[in-house]
């Protein structure tokens, strides 16, 4: 795997709630709008880090979670 040092300015992303959120506090906010990358956050710090994975990575998740 390799890992890039470049930062990828998210100052102006629209965040949304995933549709697989729970009710609760279990919120995963994503933006849309990043060509191959998935910027994620947690909703209840979203001043905090955000995780950016590949869209590669994230559909391989997503399809993980909608298929266990």
């Amino acid at each position: 795997m390799t890992h890039s040092k470049h930062a990828i300015d998210l100052s102006s992303a629209a965040w949304r709630k995933s549709s697989h959120s729970d009710a609760g506090n279990g919120c995963v906010e994503v933006a849309d709008g990043y060509t191959g990358f998935m910027p994620v956050r947690d909703s209840k710090n979203p001043t905090g880090p955000a995780i950016v994975f590949s869209v590669t990575s994230w559909s391989a998740f997503i399809s993980d979670i909608i298929n266990d």
